[in-house]
């Protein structure tokens, strides 16, 4: 089951999947500016948390290999603007900030090694494009033991839940929560996956449910409201969702919808789990009331498609929830699947070595 894939480094530039314009058309468009990158991230047009740590390695690495520094100085201080840049463009996704912090020490580790020559400049450029495309590689391989390990807390028939898109177009591998399911269905699980649409962005309906359909793998798309009606009476077996940002408590924020959700599985005594990597971890952070919400613009919940459903009134749009580590029945990384008391569990797992 091979997975789309909505991004890339290739000799031309950096190449997204336009995820905007999914499902009517598949769009890719070619990015030579690290600057075009970034505000790629910004207005969505590559999301999930997965991908968009990717995506700002991979911008950073074409910032820095465009630059014009003629010694280490210059180049530090433009890759120090690079970054500002990456960091200004989602608040919430943790991913993010791993990616330019990696990218810091990498530059640091070299810079230290290097001269402070034309020569150190174009060393630097080229080992920042290869730590790029390694992020993007183990992102692909923890897509893969998340999938493995997650597999087996899946149902064999029956249905599971999901929330928004968290797989391969949110990872640029085969997905978390996806990854799950489709690593399941591989190894012979039968289950339908109920995919409620996610307003008011419609990642659900627009994203997981292409992506399912492209897989062959049956589906019902629901509006949000019936989630609660097919906890109770639609033989779901599990939930399995995404991650933005976890806190050491186990504390999870994931897309706006989520927590509702979690509230509603464990009346329903249905199983609720979390499917992230290691980098999705902020273990700085003691709970989840210490996570940033991103509040995006008011007309994606005023208007769909470009045209107003509501009146002209303030409304608000939270991007994301955060769901209590007490309604999670597990968080499922690729180092292996962690249960409470959270504190603990994610801790070791996050020094263990992969």
């Amino acid at each position: 089951m091979r997975a789309v894939e909505p991004i890339r480094w290739t000799s031309d530039g950096v190449v997204l999947l336009d995820q905007r314009r999914l499902p009517g058309e598949e769009i890719h468009h070619t990015y030579t500016d690290y600057r075009d990158v970034a505000k790629a991230i910004k207005d969505m047009e590559i999301r999930g948390a997965p991908a968009i740590g990717v995506a700002a390695a991979m911008g950073i690495a074409l910032g820095v290999q465009q630059s014009k520094a003629k010694d280490l100085r210059e180049l530090r201080a433009d890759f120090a603007n690079i970054c500002d840049d990456f960091a200004c463009t989602r608040p919430t996704a943790v991913d993010l900030f791993w990616a330019i912090e990696r990218f810091k020490t990498r530059f640091d580790d070299l810079a230290r090694s290097s001269d402070a020559g034309d020569g150190s400049v174009r060393k630097i450029q080229h080992a920042l494009v290869d730590e790029a495309q390694k992020v993007h590689q183990e992102r692909r391989d923890a897509d893969e033991r998340i999938g493995r390990f997650g597999a087996e807390l899946m149902p064999k028939s029956g249905r599971v839940m999901t929330q928004c898109n968290a797989g391969a177009l949110a990872t640029g591998g085969i997905g978390t929560a996806l990854g799950v399911i489709r690593t399941a269905v591989e190894n012979g699980a039968g289950f339908e996956v109920l995919v409620p649409e996610t307003r008011p962005y419609l990642q659900g309906a627009r994203l997981t449910a292409w992506e399912l359909h492209h897989d062959g793998i049956p589906l019902t798309l629901i509006t949000d409201n019936m989630v609660g009606h097919f906890l109770k009476t639609g033989k779901v077996g599990a939930v399995v969702v995404g991650a933005d940002r976890i806190a050491r408590n186990g504390d999870t924020a994931n897309k706006i919808g989520t927590y509702g959700i979690a509230v509603l599985a464990r009346e329903h005594n249905v199983p609720f789990y979390v499917a992230a990597p290691i980098s999705t971890l902020d273990l700085k952070l003691a709970s989840g009331d210490e996570i940033p919400i991103e509040e995006r613009s008011q007309e994606e919940v005023t208007h769909l498609a470009g045209k107003r459903i509501s009146p002209d009134v303030r409304a608000a749009h939270p991007a994301f929830d955060v769901t209590p580590s007490r309604l999670i029945a597990a968080i499922i990384t690729e180092r292996g699947v962690a249960r409470a008391p959270y504190e603990d569990s994610l801790t070791k797992l996050a020094r263990a070595h992969s």
